[in-house]
């Protein structure tokens, strides 16, 4: 089976690490890729979006399978533009059609379809530039922190809590008027604060039936202590030890079960994961966002401990066949640490030389999120650079092992959070 995984990150890196096992793969190609897809698979010159391009490979190479890793070219309808073309409508996709894919492209009609379907999440309004003074009284009725939403995709940066209510008036009107977050923030949604401690939970459907992967906790935050600017993800573990079986359990009857049966429902034809994250408070769960791709840095953590061949699972999945796969889960914790460029998420340095890789024991495996080959040498090409994943009896063992293995590759710069799991 010839395979094609659109993404440079982590996600598609660990994708591609999975993938590469499996004994029904034939040939394995990522669009762009990074220095550590090269190694396992053919990284090709294209950019997510463009649809030309890939449709101009998948043939060149018969391609029959597409794992789409970003959100952006879901969104954009990548899969539709598969199925309304006659050379490509045979080909699988893995990811939501365009209509499904905005509950990950608009923050409000994720809320509006949560209500409609009674799954619990925060209360909300949302606002235009010419309901200004309305938000402001929104806001003014609110207890603080006060949360702040771009309605669009802002690469994970469009949620702003806020403690102080004119500061979140002044913020609000920064994304409103002045396009703060640009297009994504034409529409700002306004929610109550939900106190509580997070995690993510994702699951793979077909349409009919779904499978739960591992649930997984993450961290966003720059600083140790979760302090300071939010980041796409500084490290990861998996599974989460505060979400027990009862727990889980409402998970799947409060979220998981009515999201399904809500797609079906709304006739929102839904073929790839579902990435629900959620907080815990009080002992139940809600939900705070919906994504329609894997979760980044979750999965470095979440795949390996999927034990299945991964294209059987995706075969399956794109031929509605999910319900005759038992999903088979290491039961040992996973822990991945990103090490991110110095600067980052403001402004960083690209093309800095990573020394050491080789240098990593077998203990830990090494995801490449962003990097990039030139001249048989591996250098820095994103914020995210490495992220190192290591199994363990718990998080605190399995930590321990990435921290180790930390040590042994260098690049200028280079930081991470030492402190993960610490709310644990």
């Amino acid at each position: 089976m010839n395979i094609l995984i659109l993404g440079s990150g982590g996600r598609e890196h660990t994708l591609a690490w999975k993938i590469n096992q499996s004994p029904k793969l034939t040939n394995l190609f990522v669009a762009p890729g990074n220095a550590g897809t090269a190694e396992i698979a053919t990284n090709v010159d294209l950019k997510v979006n463009d649809f030309d391009g890939i449709k101009a490979l998948v043939i060149s190479e018969t391609i029959d399978l597409v794992i789409v890793g970003p959100e952006d070219p879901l969104v954009n309808g990548v899969h539709d533009f598969f199925l309304q073309d006659p050379q490509l409508v045979k080909v699988k996709v893995i990811g939501p059609q365009k209509a499904a894919a905005t509950l990950e492209g608009s923050k409000e009609f994720a809320k509006e379809f949560m209500f409609r379907h009674q799954i619990p999440t925060a209360s909300y309004e949302s606002f235009k530039a010419t309901d200004l003074e309305k938000g402001y009284s929104f806001l003014e009725g609110l207890k603080p922190p006060y949360v702040l939403k771009a309605d669009g995709l802002a690469a994970g940066k469009g949620v702003l809590i806020l403690n102080d209510l004119e500061e979140a008036k002044e913020e609000f009107k920064q994304m409103l008027v002045e396009e703060k977050f640009g297009e994504a923030s034409t529409t700002v949604v306004i929610e109550e604060f939900l106190d509580g401690i997070e995690l993510s939970c994702f699951v793979l459907t077909d349409g009919k039936s779904y499978k739960v992967l591992p649930t997984a906790k993450d961290y966003k935050r720059i600083g140790e202590g979760d302090t300071g600017l939010n980041t796409g993800g500084m490290g990861a573990i998996s599974p989460v030890p505060f979400a027990d079986k009862t727990f889980l359990n409402k998970i799947q009857t409060r979220i998981i079960e009515p999201t399904i049966q809500g797609l079906k429902k709304d006739n929102l034809p839904y073929v790839g994961f579902i990435f629900i994250g959620l907080i815990k408070v009080n002992e139940n769960p809600y939900v705070i966002e919906y994504n329609v791709r894997l979760g980044d840095p979750e999965t470095e953590v979440v795949i390996p401990r999927i034990k299945n061949d991964l294209v059987e699972l995706f075969e399956a999945t794109a031929n509605q066949e999910l319900d005759t796969i038992n999903l088979e889960i290491d039961d040992r914790t996973a822990t991945t640490v990103m090490t991110v460029s110095g600067g980052y998420p403001e402004t960083y340095e690209k093309g800095i030389e990573i020394t050491g890789l080789e240098n990593v024991a077998s203990t830990s495996v090494i995801y490449h999120a962003g990097t990039k080959l030139k001249a048989g040498k591996v250098f820095t090409n994103g914020g995210r650079v490495i992220a190192v994943t290591s199994f363990g009896k718990d998080h605190d063992e399995a930590l321990k092992t990435s921290y180790e293995n930390i040590q042994k590759f260098h690049f200028d710069k280079m930081y991470y959070r030492k402190d993960l799991g610490f709310d644990l």
